[in-house]
């Protein structure tokens, strides 16, 4: 497979919302206060008051997109409600339980500290479509003189103080009640992101004894050697302080890795493993099936299979993977990456009520870490990134030969998916078999190949 669908073509909407270096166009203050008007207006639908609720990670630069995005909706004539750092899921939920009309995230996830982002959820607490994104767009590039109210409508702006309260309850009440976790020992990693102070206080109120690292941001160490993209350290702690779990969430906490009692890393495939696993005996799995996307390993789909479950793939990003979920009715999915999707629980990725799935299903099986999250033994996969500059490498007619050869070189032994970053300008190239040797030769030779095209260019 040379690359996955791709949705409707944006150009300031990626996979997940827009994305880019911080006071440089897109993410600066001019165009957050253009996305403020213009999804303001493309929101401010009724004759109610109108609400949007804005939420961010710990960088520097969300000081300058929260006033610039929320001058924007005051001018449309809605009101804003601040929230300060919190997880990606936490605006969501408040979106929702405070009956707003938009949630705003600033946050740039997993990326260091000079890249910024902005999410947008709709009133259901779920995350745009391709299509509202395109319109949003369409009136950010026209004359917004019309979205501006006369001064007797401007919005307001208030702070929400309880609002790490409210996601913190939601937390615990996803903990299965009657179970706790006392006695354990987990070390949890914030990446220096929105979670450093409501993920240990949810560790701690269900009873767990807690480690914390990352929980010390200053605006530049977001993502800085700790987190789910470096959880070496997490690693390392785990074993020296002999830990039961390692937990490690990214920059704005809406994804997860963890790490066994002998410091092995787990993805999220294991994860969607065990969960899938534990709900199906317990008859809490529903459409019979999980949603993943074209990146996770072929041994998750075997693993399912064996148990009369289908894994169902869709493009990269959560965003698709819970559209497809909807439509399935199921209700786990994630991507290897560590996005975890439960509508038993809320409405977008959540790392922390993730990592809670798994703790609750250590302790009512009485089950070591490294034992349980060894669901499937997963086929030997390498994923390469290719930087570039310009026009993609993969609109070259010579790149689409290589691929299409390579495919049909591996024919059913394995697979090859080639595609572009939603996010930054790389190729991601990974191919999967079930000979290690195999897959290193495949994706050296077409990295080679991608990469002597974007010198070239």
């Amino acid at each position: 497979m040379s690359q996955d669908s791709r949705p409707p073509a944006r150009r300031l909407f990626g996979t997940d919302g827009i994305r880019g270096t911080a006071n440089r166009a897109p993410m600066d203050a001019a165009t957050a206060l253009r996305l403020g008007q213009a999804a303001g207006r493309y929101f401010n639908r009724g004759a109610h008051r109108h609400r949007v609720v804005i939420g961010k990670d710990t960088r520097l630069s969300g000081y300058m997109l929260e006033p610039a995005l929320t001058a924007g909706f005051i001018g449309a004539g809605m009101d804003v409600v601040i929230v300060g750092p919190l997880p990606t899921p936490a605006i969501a939920l408040l979106t929702r339980s405070l009956r707003a009309d938009l949630g705003v995230m600033i946050s740039a996830s997993h990326n260091p500290y000079e890249d910024n982002g902005i999410k947008l959820f709709g009133p259901d607490g779920l995350k745009l479509t391709d299509e509202q994104e395109c319109e949003i767009e369409a009136l950010m590039a026209g004359d917004l003189t019309a979205a501006l109210v006369p001064p007797g409508r401007l919005g307001r702006a208030s702070r929400l103080e309880d609002a790490p309260g409210r996601y913190i309850e939601a937390a615990k009440a996803s903990f299965p009640r009657g179970l706790t976790l006392e006695g354990l020992r987990i070390v949890v990693d914030c990446a220096h992101g929105a979670a450093y102070r409501v993920a240990p206080t949810v560790l701690w109120e269900l009873g767990a004894e807690v480690v914390s690292i990352g929980v010390a941001p200053d605006g530049f160490n977001i993502n800085r050697g700790v987190g789910s993209t470096s959880p070496a350290q997490l690693a390392e702690l785990v074993r020296e302080r002999r830990a039961d779990l390692g937990i490690a969430l990214d920059g704005d906490a809406d994804r997860v890795v963890l790490v066994d009692e002998a410091g092995q890393l787990v993805d999220g495939d294991q994860i969607l493993a065990l969960i899938a696993r534990s709900w199906h005996a317990q008859d809490r799995l529903r459409g019979g099936a999980v949603v993943a996307t074209v990146m996770s390993n072929m041994g998750l789909e075997r693993f399912l299979a064996a148990r009369g479950l289908r894994l169902l793939r869709t493009a990269v990003g959560d965003r698709y993977v819970g559209e497809r979920m909807r439509e399935e009715g199921c209700n786990i999915g994630g991507e290897q990456s560590g996005h975890m999707i439960m509508p038993d629980f809320g409405t977008t990725g959540d790392g922390l009520i993730a990592a809670l799935q798994v703790l609750a299903v250590l302790v009512e099986e009485k089950r070591p870490a490294s034992e349980a999250l060894r669901c499937f033994a997963p086929l030997p996969q390498r994923l390469v990134n290719v930087r570039y500059a310009g026009a993609s490498p993969l609109n070259d007619d010579g790149v689409k030969a290589a691929i299409a050869a390579e495919e049909a070189a591996l024919g059913a032994r394995g697979r090859v998916l080639i595609r572009p970053s939603g996010t930054e300008p790389v190729i991601r190239v990974m191919a999967e078999a079930e000979e290690e040797g195999l897959v290193e030769a495949t994706v050296a030779r077409l990295a080679d190949t991608i990469r002597a095209k974007a010198r070239a260019a």
